[in-house]
């Protein structure tokens, strides 16, 4: 209830300060004006923020997770979801990926998609040092639905979805214990909580390593992705299919 008086608190506040540059006063230099929309951009952005955090915490708490590892968690903590959105703004401004995935806030990336999504993060020496997430479809559909539509894919299955904003801290050749164990997260999310399909873009040269995880098909073939002027795919994702490799390797299953 306090969530819920605290955000109609910060919207009515939010319409009067519009109302307020609305109503032009002659004696006041224009640049007061710029100013003060500027500042009205800067509180619409931290509003968008603060719904972000509430509805990506109340999301993730109904999820069904069932995981054993305590460095690999959901983000059920503001504390915790804001170290993920930090993370991603480091990275993409690292690897120049701001102009396809720009920061909202400075600092900070996060988008309407976090709404309805399993942000997963892990933890290396306390530190999240790789995070990723699972959108599942809503109204506002998937993000990688401006390369190409998934219609045929809600006609086929149930309950889809979409990979996205895979992170890791330290980068290196090979297989790190970020994106393996980041995996074993997105699998669990997928087993328990009765989606059919996930969909993701990734460079066209990671395609061999995402077909050792098993059910991976490629959905379609694309020049560029947005900014990204290199060959991409766009991969199906079904863990249900997992492979041997996957379930020996990520799962530490005894095969």
């Amino acid at each position: 209830m306090a969530n819920i008086n605290k955000n109609i608190s910060l919207l009515q506040l939010e319409n009067f300060l519009q109302e307020n540059i609305q109503k032009r006063l002659d004696y006041l230099p224009k640049s007061f004006y710029n100013q003060q929309k500027f500042a009205l951009e800067i509180f619409q952005k931290r509003i968008f923020l603060e719904s972000i955090i509430e509805e990506t915490i109340s999301f993730n708490k109904k999820l069904s997770w069932n995981e054993k590892n305590k460095n690999l968690g959901l983000t059920k903590t503001a504390e915790d979801l804001i170290k993920v959105f930090k993370l991603r703004s480091d990275v993409f401004t690292e690897i120049n990926y701001q102009n396809e995935f720009p920061d909202i806030i400075e600092g900070l990336n996060f988008d309407v998609f976090d709404k309805t999504s399993a942000v997963i993060f892990y933890k290396n020496n306390k530190e999240i040092s790789g995070t990723i997430r699972l959108i599942f479809d809503s109204n506002n559909k998937l993000p990688s639905e401006d390369k190409c539509s998934f219609d045929d894919m809600r006609q086929k299955y149930n309950c889809i979805g979409e990979i996205s904003r895979n992170i890791v801290k330290n980068r290196g050749a090979g297989l790190n214990q970020e994106f393996k164990y980041l995996m074993c997260g997105i699998y669990n999310i997928f087993i328990n909580n009765n989606i059919d399909m996930a969909l993701s873009g990734i460079k066209k040269e990671h395609l061999k390593l995402f077909e050792k995880l098993g059910g991976v098909k490629v959905y379609r073939e694309l020049d560029c992705y947005g900014s990204f002027e290199t060959p991409c795919s766009i991969i199906s994702y079904d863990p249900k299919d997992a492979s041997k490799f996957f379930k020996k390797v990520f799962l530490e299953e005894k095969i």
